[in-house]
Order: C-alpha cells, then sequence, then structure tokens
C-alpha cells in the first residue's frame, strides 16, 4: 500500500521513487547439510580409502627395487622409481606372459558366452514361463548358491575323468573343464536376470503371442534387447570371475602351456628361492589391468543393470 501511493506521489511531483520504500528481493539462505550427510559422505570416503590403499601401495611396490621393498620403516613413494621391473616380468622365460593371456582369454571368453546364454534362457523361463514346479524348483536353484566350489571339486573332477575315459575327446589336462561348466548355467546370475525379467511388462509378451510370435521369438526379439544391462552385468561378472579363477586351473590343468594367469603368477613366485615383491606387484598388476579397464569402460552399462535390476 505504502509502495503504491509513493510511485503515485512520485509520477504527479515528477520525483522519483525513495529506494527505502522499493521492496527489496528477499535473501536466500545457504542451505546447510544435515551433520547425518557429512557423517555419510565421510564413511563412504573412508570405505574407498581402504579399498583403494591396497592397489596404490601394489604400483608403489612395483616400482621399487627390491632392497627398498624390505627396509623398515617402509616408504610409501618408490625413491628410485624402476619401471624396467614391468620388462623384466614381461621378458622373463619362467612368466611366458603372452602364452598365459592367451589361455585366460580363451578360458574367460568362452565362459562369458555360455554363462551368460544359458543363464539368460533358463531365467525367462522362470520369469515369463508358468508351468507347475516353478517356485520350487526356483528355490533349488538358489539352494545351490550356498554350495561352495570345494564341495563340488572332487565330484566334478571324477565327472570329466569319466567322461575322458568314454568319449575319444579328452578332458583332464585341458581347458575344457574351465569353461564347458559355464553353459550349464549360473545359479546367481540366473537369479540377477530372472529379476530383471520380471520388470519387462507382460503386455509385451503378450502383443508378441497375438501376432503369432512364439516363446523362443519372444526371448529373442523382445526381452534380449531390453535386457542389454543385465546381460552386460553378467558377462562382466563372468569375465572377472573366469580371469581371477586359481582353483579351477589347479585342479585341471597339468601341462604348464596350458597355464593361466593366475596360475602363472603362482608358479612365478614358487619358482624363486626367496619372494622378489618389487617383480611380484608388477606382475600381479599386469594381471588385474585388463579387468580395471574393462570395468571402467562398461561403468556406465554395469551401474545402469544393477540400479534397474529387480524394480517395477
Amino acid at each position: 500500500m505504502a509502495t503504491a501511493q509513493a510511485e503515485k506521489r512520485a509520477e504527479r511531483g515528477g520525483g522519483a521513487v525513495p529506494r527505502s520504500v522499493v521492496p527489496r528481493p528477499a535473501r536466500r539462505t545457504p542451505r546447510r547439510a544435515h551433520p547425518e550427510r557429512w557423517v555419510t559422505v565421510l564413511a563412504l570416503l573412508l570405505i574407498s580409502v581402504g579399498f583403494v590403499l591396497p592397489f596404490v601401495w601394489m604400483l608403489s611396490t612395483s616400482l621399487k627395487t627390491l632392497d627398498r621393498t624390505m627396509e623398515m620403516p617402509p616408504r610409501f613413494l618408490p625413491d628410485p622409481v624402476v619401471p624396467q621391473n614391468y620388462l623384466t616380468v614381461l621378458q622373463n622365460p619362467k612368466l611366458n606372459f603372452p602364452l598365459l593371456t592367451r589361455n585366460t582369454l580363451i578360458v574367460a571368453v568362452l565362459s562369458v558366452v555360455g554363462t551368460t546364454l544359458s543363464s539368460a534362457i533358463v531365467a525367462y523361463g522362470f520369469a515369463k514361463i508358468r508351468f507347475r514346479g516353478n517356485g520350487t524348483l526356483f528355490g533349488v536353484l538358489l539352494a545351490t548358491m550356498m554350495i561352495p566350489f570345494p564341495v563340488i571339486m572332487v565330484p566334478l573332477f571324477g565327472i570329466f575323468r569319466w567322461l575322458g575315459e568314454h568319449t575319444p575327446v579328452p578332458f583332464l589336462g585341458t581347458l575344457t573343464p574351465l569353461w564347458l561348466p559355464a553353459f550349464f548355467g549360473s545359479a546367481f546370475n540366473i537369479f540377477l536376470l530372472r529379476q530383471f525379467f520380471l520388470t519387462i511388462p507382460a503386455e509385451l509378451s503378450e502383443a508378441a503371442q497375438v501376432d503369432g510370435c512364439s516363446d523362443w521369438g519372444i526371448f529373442r526379439r523382445i526381452v534380449l534387447p531390453l535386457a542389454r544391462p543385465a546381460l552386460a552385468v553378467v558377462a562382466l561378472f563372468t569375465f572377472m570371475g573366469s580371469w581371477n579363477d586359481f582353483m579351477g586351473p589347479l585342479v585341471f590343468v597339468q601341462d604348464p602351456s596350458q597355464y593361466t594367469l593366475a596360475l602363472g603368477l603362482q608358479t612365478f613366485q614358487s619358482q624363486h628361492g626367496g619372494t622378489e615383491w618389487n617383480l611380484l606387484m608388477a606382475a600381479s598388476l599386469l594381471v588385474i589391468l585388463p579387468v580395471i579397464v574393462l570395468f571402467f569402460m562398461a561403468q556406465k552399462t554395469f551401474i545402469q543393470g544393477i540400479a534397474t535390476t529387480g524394480l517395477k
């Protein structure tokens, strides 16, 4: 009211509106973060440091000389820096890095293909096809997740030995037992894909059935294209598990020319009278480097697949 009257007086008298009368915009007070949020951020930072610190220490040790790795108190920064450790590892005749990488890639790629394909087919059956005993069979499948590999290691070894004796195809002493079981599915990956398939609207499958599409056609043309993020998660998990597997090659592989990187790394350590920690850390970093690069390349798809799995 006072502002309007002041403006009218100013128009009549030709004067300006006094600045004290013109309303000023209210100042926005900065939003203060809640103390609980700062506690959460601090906790996440501490957890991140706990995960990153071993990797940084491995990188630091791989650039040191052998005597610097054993000094007390330990130094975090290498002095002097010795990048030749990586070249020494790559040229070491006891660690045929190209051959070990080739064997590991064969096992990892075939395991990814087998696990992703078979797990997707089984998960589609549990998620979209209704049949008697669906829930019971799925419960039995989930129960197998509690069985560790050392429990089935001896029976699995006996099965492959029996197959090698009664078929012309050799199994023991080859890479076949490391990737062949992947074509029979994985309980965790089936569970993961089933939860994702349940989020796909049933109307899409019903419309395709009306148009005369079979279950296999629905799975191949509708479900698989929509499930790319979840399939990428399954492929990444399987690749990481196969790449880092040590127990499987230790049990089934006998010829050193068929060793994988994990088994070759252990052999490289045991062939020396004393552990050369700088070379061992350099070799370990070279082994895990492809997995780190793959994770960062597929990080967006990986997070999307995890975030959308199981959400309606």
